[in-house]
């Protein structure tokens, strides 16, 4: 009888807890597994969404790789915003989360600061840049002026456009350097003590202490930047368009452009999936080598 209600006790548990998620469950199901199956069956059709779509096999991806030039372009592109936004924005947070973890009054104040542009709509944020860096009257042109230097064309000069995406990217990195102070407060004030006591130096502590120890929120982070900078999107869309001479056309915004600018459904999904496949590559394998250079507390 004991394991009778135990049982029916676990079964009612079981149906209360996938009666709560089910809402969850549901959204899932609809608006996440749903449109990622059908992207990957469109990926098969051609489809402009006016005319049936029609099963064409893998011609989408042999297009992509063959006779496609702007998406090698696109994807260039991407990588090299990626290589190079990733180190740059790992160490201006983890500098942004040393300074905010200094003990000096208002110091929450400045927290708040450096996350907020984290939550601001990225086209308010884009359109402010456009005016910042605008050649003839912006900011930055304006005071390169006042000390005899000529500002060149940022955005509208294929040299500097994808350069001056990196560099903008670098307004938005609050959050993870919020993450870096979280790990920094997690770290034991006994072994800078034991450091201290040893003689070791602030730099020494550094980097024998304090980035060893933060290897584990390096991971994540690292892993989080790769991700959202394949993702970019908005910046491109409302900043440059793609340009100049596709000097800033990233593959999402050339996905974009081939699904709603020139009706190719199928091979806007094609691109999908291989912006996917890439940043999942890159993931596992920045995942797989943390092995060598990632330190947890407890080992392995």
């Amino acid at each position: 009888m004991i394991k009778s209600f135990q049982l029916n006790s676990r079964k009612k548990e079981t149906l209360n807890f996938y009666l709560l998620i089910s809402p969850w469950l549901i959204g899932l199901a609809a608006f996440m597994l749903g449109p990622i199956i059908a992207s990957l069956v469109l990926s098969f059709f051609q489809w402009d969404m006016i005319s049936p779509a029609k099963f064409i096999g893998l011609r989408n991806f042999k297009e992509m790789f063959t006779v496609d030039p702007l998406f090698w372009q696109s994807l260039k592109v991407t990588v090299i915003y990626v290589v190079v936004r990733v180190p740059l924005a790992l160490i201006l947070a983890f500098i942004l989360a040393i300074m905010m973890n200094q003990k000096i009054p208002g110091i929450g104040v400045f927290r708040t600061i450096y996350y907020l542009p984290s939550v601001i709509s990225g086209v308010a944020v884009s359109m402010m840049w456009i005016w910042v860096f605008n050649p003839n009257f912006g900011l930055v042109n304006g005071a390169l002026d006042s000390i005899g230097l000529s500002g060149p064309g940022w955005f509208s000069d294929t040299a500097w456009a994808l350069p001056t995406m990196i560099l903008i990217s670098m307004y938005q990195v609050g959050s993870t350097a919020i993450i870096f102070l979280a790990g920094l407060k997690s770290i034991n004030e006994t072994l800078y003590e034991a450091a201290e006591l040893d003689g070791a130096s602030k730099l020494q502590q550094l980097f024998h202490i304090t980035i060893p120890q933060l290897t584990p929120t390096i991971l994540f982070n690292v892993i989080m930047l790769v991700i959202t900078s394949f993702q970019i999107f908005t910046e491109a869309l409302i900043i440059t368009g793609g340009g100049p001479a596709n000097s800033t056309l990233f593959i999402n915004l050339y996905l974009y452009e081939n699904a709603f600018s020139y009706g190719r459904l199928g091979y806007a999904s094609a691109l999908a999936w291989i912006l996917s496949l890439l940043t999942f590559i890159c993931a596992v394998t920045i995942f797989k080598s943390s092995n060598k250079w990632v330190f947890y507390e407890g080992g392995k």
